[in-house]
């Protein structure tokens, strides 16, 4: 069944195109006939024809001179049957009680009157005014016509019987809000996995929607507002999705940046007409998508004057506190920047209950493996658990993304199931972009980039709080990435200096391990050192992590300083220094640790020159087992039998 046949709107559609056609088709008929001779019954000749072959004869009866413009010539009716004049006679019809007749243009009347002269007592000569109906056409039915036709069409627009809903001019105050109720809400909270502690967030919620009496018999008010913060991809969409399929209520979904346009006062409108579609479908639940775009903290413009921007979230704001929590309208929104939302937006009454969305962890990402897993045809030994652990830092669009890339790689190879390689290749395509082999790359280049990325597996195998490794490959990816090492991130919140010193390191042996092996450095360190520098100033200026500055922080998230420094020039000189004395002494350890461990880079590089790509178990059988893996291990058994 074709795509047409589904849509509600086809009767409409078909009848505009057979309005509009058959309107075309009347215009253009018209127009043909201004290039179409005069009727069957007239025929043209010219003005020397009609003095050299008919003047002379006998057989002229009539001649009108019309307008001014042209001649007509009509023929006595006892001579119509002579073959010069068959053509003309064959006709029936023609000017009324004058018959079939010739006609000719004149340049000037009266040239035209001398020539005349010699035939004037054997046919008479009359003068005549008359309007043509082409005339008449182009200037009294042509210009109606077409009038009528536009009103026809801006009236229709209007009352919204073409053009469909964003199209129609006064439809334009109108919520564009899509409205989803019945079977279209199939999605529960059986489909969202990895969010346990936000499901039980907005269960409360849900209960309200099926059973309200149950609250409000006890004088209790359920939130007006539910707020979803989180980073993109984690699943906020998801969960309103599946609160409204759990409650079975309507949902009406719209993204912030559908309120607002050009002409003052529509997103007010819409905001209005949102809210009033809602209550007639009370109990039901609104949802606004990328509120950050219309909720921004009002007084922060760098313009001055009307911001249509502002009126709408005024008329949000009253919106929310003009009705009853007792109607069943509940709004969710969901952004991923909480930190520019305007004040009274998150107020107690409005948003006043906030449910924050992070990236999984290893059992919520397993969770969410799962469910993506399911129409997946994969191995039997597929070990999940460790596809979880292997992506850290993913949140669920990315786990979506991976488990659809496996299964396409897999296809490509031609197997009957998806196994744990393909989906090593497809988080190596996902973090490092499509594999590049084809890219030609010198010796010369692929020795550099070997120990580059060798520089960078020893510092993390050799510092105790350097990332574990997985794999350190040399095999191009992406636009840029000529190597890359990957490893799994310790999934903790709060890092100490050591700990920040230490992934530092990490990320500067590969430059080290260029000035070390060959003299000279290259221009592959460029990512490493944006993410170092970032990471020292951090330790400096936000997180108070260096002595002579001291214990401030300079961060400012909402912009609270303006375009100023929150510091002196004094002070920001004193932060540069201390920056580049952080990153210098990372440079200095980072040179010495690779200069002991001299032997293991080479051996390191040479097995990456050989082998293209390298894993943990490879590094394990070289250097032995990581030397602070065991007292991780041994810290973690001890704090587990003090518990």
């Amino acid at each position: 069944m074709s795509n047409n046949e589904n849509n509600p709107n086809n009767t409409e559609n078909q009848g505009k195109f057979n309005y509009y056609w058959i309107y075309f088709i009347i215009m253009a008929a018209f127009v043909a006939l201004m290039f179409v001779p005069m009727a069957g019954n007239t025929r043209e000749i010219t003005e020397q024809e009609f003095f050299q072959k008919y003047a002379p004869t006998q057989d002229v009866e009539h001649v009108a001179v019309v307008n001014k413009d042209y001649v007509e010539v009509f023929i006595k009716a006892d001579k119509l049957a002579k073959a010069d004049y068959s053509k003309v006679a064959k006709t029936k019809f023609g000017t009324p009680n004058q018959g079939p007749h010739y006609y000719f243009s004149i340049g000037s009347v009266d040239s035209f009157l001398d020539q005349m002269k010699p035939y004037q007592n054997q046919m008479r000569l009359t003068y005549e005014t008359k309007g043509s109906w082409q005339g008449i056409f182009f200037n009294l039915v042509l210009p109606i016509l077409l009038i009528g036709g536009i009103w026809v069409y801006i009236m229709r627009r209007m009352n919204g019987g073409v053009g469909g809903p964003g199209g129609q001019i006064f439809n334009i105050g109108k919520s564009k809000a899509t409205l989803f109720e019945g079977e279209s809400m199939a999605i529960t909270f059986d489909h969202v996995a990895g969010l346990d502690e936000a499901k039980e967030e907005v269960r409360e919620v849900v209960d309200f929607l099926k059973n309200p009496q149950k609250y409000t018999a006890l004088g209790g008010k359920i939130p007006k507002g539910v707020l979803l913060i989180g980073p993109p991809g984690t699943g906020k969409t998801l969960l309103a999705k599946a609160m409204a399929g759990e409650a079975k209520v309507p949902f009406f979904s719209i993204s912030g940046s559908d309120f607002v346009e050009l002409f003052v006062g529509v997103g007010a409108s819409r905001v209005r007409d949102l809210f009033k579609q809602a209550r007639e479908k009370a109990p039901c639940i609104i949802f606004v998508d990328e509120i950050d775009a219309v909720g921004r903290a009002r007084g922060k413009s760098m313009f001055q004057g009307n911001d249509e921007r502002e009126n709408t979230l005024n008329a949000l704001l009253v919106e929310m506190d003009g009705f009853s929590s007792d109607k069943g309208v509940i709004i969710l929104a969901a952004t991923n920047r909480p930190d520019v939302l305007d004040s009274a937006l998150l107020r107690p009454g409005r948003f006043d209950r906030q449910i924050t969305i992070d990236q999984p962890d290893a059992v919520g990402r397993e969770q969410i493996f799962r469910v993506h897993l399911a129409p997946i045809k994969i191995v039997d030994n597929l070990d999940i658990k460790r596809l979880a652990e292997q992506t850290p830092g993913f949140a669920g669009a990315d786990i979506a993304n991976v488990c659809n890339e496996a299964a396409l790689i897999a296809a490509r190879k031609g197997k009957t199931a998806v196994d744990m390689s393909d989906f090593q290749d497809a988080i190596d395509r996902v973090i490092g972009g499509l594999e590049k082999k084809n890219k030609i790359i010198s010796p010369e280049e692929k020795r550099i980039i070997a120990y580059h990325e060798a520089g960078h597996a020893i510092m993390g195998w050799f510092l105790r709080y350097a990332h574990p490794l997985l794999k350190v490959s040399i095999i191009p990816r992406g636009v840029a990435a000529l190597g890359y090492a990957q490893y799994i991130p310790s999934e903790q919140y709060l890092y100490t200096t050591e700990q920040l010193t230490d992934q530092m390191c990490m990320m500067l042996g590969g430059r080290v391990a260029e000035d070390i092996v060959f003299g000279r450095i290259s221009t592959g360190a460029q990512n490493d050192l944006e993410r170092i520098t970032k990471m020292a100033y951090a330790m400096v200026s936000i997180y108070g992590m260096n002595d002579k500055v001291g214990n401030v922080s300079f961060y400012d998230l909402q912009n609270e300083y303006g375009f100023q420094k929150p510091y002196s020039e004094e002070t920001g000189k004193i932060i540069d220094e201390e920056v580049r004395k952080i990153i210098d002494n990372a440079y200095i350890r980072t040179k010495k640790l690779l200069t002991e461990k001299r032997s293991e880079l080479n051996l390191l590089a040479e097995e990456l020159l050989k082998n293209e790509v390298l894993h943990k178990d490879d590094l394990v059988h070289l250097f032995g087992k990581r030397p602070f893996d065991e007292v991780l291990i041994d810290n973690a058994t001890s704090k587990d039998s003090a518990a």
